[in-house]
């Protein structure tokens, strides 16, 4: 739970308010995606979430043996490493790479198309199959809570569309919670149960939206759902655009 959180910077100027009183429940197992106009501060929220940053007051109550994983705009895949040992990485550094954990990372490596790849370069890779290696980088660590940066905003449109199947199909099947903040309004009817968004700086949350549809499915099938326009419409209306 986030209660009444915010979060102020401090410049030559003086004080900028960031955040201001954002309080959200969050479930289990929920796709939370949060949108809002550009540089309103989704990211500053997520790396607070992340432990990246400080928050100035407020709360973010949660169990201590909660995990947490973070998956960043780009990829990050280390080009001297094989892909096995890209995704075992956060194992190493955190003291817990044992043979349970490398099978479980070789598992999910093979169940999501990338078995053949496993001991060549993230070089041989398309930026599509990259971003998957990520994500299974990071649930690699078994984490309970998934953050998720932009994570298809480097890719084309169409190998965005395919990879948000992949990684929606990948989430799922494991179960974990998620937060995902986002430009696009699309990508996050598509994907989320509900959706925050947040008013321009200092971010506050101006609606939430739960995602109702009577045939939902996979995110690239919910775009041709009846119900998809109908939210475009009402969530481009809630942000504040500024051109």
């Amino acid at each position: 739970m986030i209660d009444k959180l915010h979060k102020n910077y401090h410049n030559k100027e003086g004080v900028v308010v960031a955040l201001e009183d954002i309080t959200l429940n969050i479930k289990e197992g929920e796709y939370i995606a949060i949108v809002g106009p550009s540089g309103c501060g989704k990211s500053t929220l997520l790396n607070i979430i992340g432990g990246i940053d400080t928050k100035s007051g407020g709360e973010i109550k949660m169990n201590d043996d909660i995990k947490v994983g973070y998956m960043l705009q780009d990829d990050c895949l280390f080009p001297w490493l094989n892909i096995m040992d890209n995704c075992l990485l956060g194992l190493k550094i955190n003291g817990n790479l044992n043979d349970e954990n490398i099978k479980y990372v070789s598992e999910l490596l093979d169940t999501y198309g990338l078995s053949e790849f496993k001991y060549k370069y993230p070089s041989s890779l398309s930026g599509g199959m990259r971003q998957r290696v990520a994500l299974i980088r990071t649930l690699a660590l078994k984490p309970d809570i998934l953050l998720l940066d932009e994570p298809f905003s480097a890719l084309d449109y169409q190998t965005r569309l395919a990879v948000s199947d992949d990684v929606y199909n990948i989430i799922k099947d494991t179960g974990r919670t998620v937060i995902m903040i986002t430009h696009d309004i699309a990508e996050a009817i598509s994907m989320s149960d509900r959706i925050v968004v947040l008013t321009n700086r200092p971010a506050k949350v101006k609606k939430i939206y739960n995602i109702e549809m009577k045939d939902k499915g996979t995110p690239i099938n919910n775009r041709k759902c009846s119900e998809f326009s109908m939210y475009y419409d009402m969530i481009w209306k809630e942000i504040d655009h500024h051109v």
